[in-house]
C-alpha cells in the first residue's frame, strides 16, 4: 500500500489514532506528537527486537529522549506476573517517571503486558502500541484491554487502559510465520462474522490473498477490522454490553487455551476452533441456519485454522468456561450468531452445550 490510513477511536479526551500503512515503524513524525516526557521505554521480545528494534530506536533518536529497551521472552506462556515484574524492574531501574512513555513493540502478548504495566506503574503512564502481528493489529492493540493470564483463567488480571496511539506497520507482517498469520486471520473472520456481512463476504473472496500475505488485502483487512472495533469500543469501552460481541468464539477458545496450557495453541487458533463450536451451538439453538454455519467453517478451513477441538473432557470444558469473564454467578454466557452481522448473548441448555462439545472433538 502506498498511503497511510488513519482510523480514530472516539473516546472524548482519550481519543487516539490508529495509523495503518507500510514501513511506519521508522517514521519519527508518527511518534513525536505522543511523547511528552524525556524518557521512553521500549518493551519487546526476543523474536521482534532483532527484526524491528533498531529501526524503532533509530526513529526515536531524533526526538532527543532517553531510550531504554526491555526484551522479554516470547510467547503466551510468559504472559504472567513474573514477566510483568521484569517490566517494573526495568522501569524502576531506569528511574522512569510519570511522563515516561512505554512503547509496546510486538504482538498481543507484548501489547497486553505493556499496557497493563503502563496502567499500573505510578498509577498510570502513557504508552503507544506498535503491533507487529496481524492478530494484534486487527484486535488486541485496539480498545484498551490490557492484562496477564493466571493459571485459573486467561486475561483475568488486567485493566482497561487506552494507548496514546496505535501504529500498525503492514510491512512487519512480511516476517510473520504462516501459523501466526493464520491466527490473525481468525480475528478478521470473527470481526466480519459478528458485525458486517459485506466484510465477511469480502473475506471469503480474498482469503487466499490474505494467506499469501498480499499487502493490499492485509491493509484492507486491518482497516475494516479496526473501524469496526473502534466503533464498538466508542459505544461500550468497558464491555458493559455491546463490546462482548467481540468475544465470539472466545468462550470455547479461552477454555481450549487454558485447558491445553497457554502457548500450546495460538490465541487465534483457539478462537478459530471456538467459532466453529459457537456456530454449531447457534444452529442447535435455532438461531443460525446450516448454510451460514457451513460458510463460516469453510472460510476457517481455508485460513488453515484448526476446526477440531482438543479432547479435554466435557466437565473440564464447563469448568473452564465458568471462569470466563462473561460468566455471571457461575452461569456461562455465549456469544452466538443469528446471521452474519447479528449476534446475541445468551445462556445455553446443558444438553445443547454437551452436544456441541461432543461434535467438536
Amino acid at each position: 500500500m502506498d498511503r497511510m490510513i488513519t482510523v480514530n477511536v472516539e473516546l472524548g479526551e482519550r481519543a487516539y489514532p490508529i495509523h495503518i500503512g507500510a514501513d511506519l515503524i521508522g517514521q519519527t513524525a508518527l511518534f513525536a506528537p505522543h511523547i511528552a516526557g524525556n524518557s521512553i521505554t521500549v518493551v519487546t521480545n526476543t523474536t521482534v527486537d532483532p527484526l524491528y528494534g533498531d529501526k524503532l530506536r533509530a526513529a526515536l533518536a531524533p526526538l532527543g529522549k532517553q531510550v531504554s529497551t526491555v526484551v522479554l521472552p516470547d510467547g503466551e506462556a510468559y504472559k504472567n506476573l513474573e514477566t510483568l515484574n521484569l517490566i517494573f524492574d526495568a522501569l524502576l531501574g531506569a528511574r522512569a517517571d510519570r511522563k515516561t512513555t512505554l512503547i509496546a513493540l510486538g504482538g498481543g502478548v507484548i501489547g497486553d503486558m505493556t499496557g497493563f504495566a503502563a496502567a499500573c506503574y505510578m498509577r498510570g503512564v502513557p504508552f503507544i502500541q506498535v503491533p507487529t502481528t496481524l492478530l494484534s493489529q486487527v484486535d488486541s492493540s485496539v480498545g484498551g484491554k490490557t492484562g496477564i493470564n493466571h493459571p485459573l483463567g486467561k486475561n483475568m488480571i488486567g485493566a482497561f487502559y487506552q494507548p496514546q496511539a496505535v501504529i500498525a506497520d503492514i510491512g512487519a507482517l512480511r516476517t510473520l510465520p504462516a501459523r501466526e498469520l493464520a491466527a490473525g486471520v481468525a480475528e478478521v473472520i470473527k470481526t466480519g462474522a459478528i458485525a458486517d456481512a459485506g466484510f465477511f463476504s469480502w473475506i471469503e473472496a480474498n482469503i487466499e490473498a490474505l494467506n499469501r500475505c498480499e499487502p493490499a488485502a492485509l491493509a484492507e483487512a486491518v482497516r475494516r477490522s479496526c473501524e469496526i472495533k473502534a466503533s464498538v469500543v466508542a459505544q461500550d469501552e468497558r464491555e458493559g454490553g455491546l463490546r462482548a460481541i467481540l468475544n465470539f468464539g472466545h468462550t470455547f477458545g479461552h477454555a481450549i487455551e487454558a485447558g491445553l496450557g497457554y502457548g500450546e495453541w495460538l490465541h487465534g487458533e483457539a478462537v478459530g476452533c471456538g467459532m466453529v463450536m459457537a456456530a454449531d451451538l447457534s444452529v442447535r439453538m435455532g438461531y443460525l441456519d446450516e448454510a451460514a454455519r457451513k460458510r463460516l467453517v469453510d472460510v476457517i478451513v481455508a485460513a488453515h485454522l484448526p476446526t477440531r477441538a482438543p479432547a479435554l473432557g466435557d466437565s473440564r470444558y464447563v469448568e473452564l468456561m465458568r471462569v470466563d469473564k462473561k460468566a455471571e454467578a457461575g452461569a456461562i454466557k455465549f456469544i452466538l450468531l443469528k446471521r452474519f452481522g447479528e449476534t446475541l448473548i445468551t445462556q445455553a441448555p446443558d444438553a445443547e452445550v454437551h452436544a456441541t462439545l461432543a461434535a467438536a472433538v
